[in-house]
């Protein structure tokens, strides 16, 4: 099979449309549109049906999507593999995290990967842990740091727990709740909630520690940062970690409050998919995760 030819059927699909596929890939229109039109004949079946709106697959398309952008990924792999071979000088790692080990453990320890490795190209995804799971299993990512109590049990995982830390409740500084000792659950409830999404089992612990009527969050952003700026900028309180706060309790622009009822904490680890070798920059990437969590080395394949 062409790879080449399966490369721009994926950009098609992707960029919904032949003049912003080609352009994308530095294609004209009418190559492009040989091109699949050359992969339909070889396959024996019509991947799109044209005159829709867009680019719609044929139930045949989906087919072939899918095991197109794996036989791809599989080729960038080895390709990355190859180039990380000589003492990792070149290639790339696709790393995902979640929102709490984005905002604190992952930049340290990326940024001592980029002084010992500077020749490995790295793109980080930050997204919840739901899309970090559909990337890595796409083969989108090679590894993801993120909340692991909705994936600990994923027959398709191979997840290694790393950190946990206690939440705090916090707000900007100058909140009407700021500095106050008697705190109730009737004072909390009168303003919204600011929170990452919650992963469903710990929603009932939250629910008991932070009570309020429904909706439970009242503004969601899985973007730690944005998150906390958009604190700093209304009435609404928000959890967090200590790790996550440090920056901002100490420049004065948020505060914690005095509300001493256990909070669901942070839970995340490394997680990989079973069964699958990494990549020597993955390799090199999760023995650095693993020293600066001090946890032991994670059950792993490696090449």
């Amino acid at each position: 099979m062409d790879l080449k030819s399966l490369r721009h059927f994926v950009a098609l699909v992707e960029h919904q449309g032949f003049a912003r596929a080609g352009e994308a890939i530095g294609l004209s229109q009418p190559a492009l549109s040989r091109s699949i039109q050359t992969l339909e004949q070889r396959l024996g079946c019509d991947l799109i049906n044209r005159g829709g709106k867009g680019v719609e697959l044929t139930p045949q398309g989906h087919l072939v999507l899918e095991h197109a952008q794996r036989l791809l990924a599989g080729s960038t792999a080895m390709r990355n593999a190859l180039r990380q071979f000589n003492d990792l000088q070149a290639g790339e790692l696709l790393l995902g995290a979640g929102p709490f080990p984005a905002a604190g453990l992952l930049p340290r320890v990326l940024g001592q990967f980029n002084r010992r490795h500077p020749g490995v190209r790295v793109h980080m995804e930050v997204q919840h842990w739901v899309a970090l799971r559909q990337q890595l299993l796409a083969e989108q990512l090679e590894l993801f740091v993120a909340d692991i109590r909705e994936l600990e049990h994923d027959p398709q995982l191979e997840v290694t727990p790393l950190q946990q830390q206690a939440s705090q409740l916090f707000c900007r500084t100058g909140h009407p709740l700021a500095g106050r000792t008697d705190l109730t659950p009737e004072l909390l409830a009168e303003y919204p909630l600011a929170s990452f999404r919650v992963p469903d089992r710990i929603v009932q612990d939250l629910r008991r520690t932070l009570p309020r009527p429904e909706p439970l969050i009242s503004l969601e952003c899985d973007n730690l940062d944005v998150l906390k700026r958009l604190v700093q900028h209304c009435d609404a309180l928000s959890i967090g970690s200590l790790d996550t706060l440090s920056d901002e309790l100490a420049a004065g622009t948020l505060v914690l409050l005095d509300w001493p009822a256990l909070l669901p904490g942070t839970s995340f680890g490394l997680v990989t998919r079973r069964q699958r070798p990494l990549s020597p920059a993955a390799t090199a990437f999760i023995e650095m995760l693993r020293t600066h969590s001090q946890v032991p080395a994670p059950t792993v394949t490696t090449d």
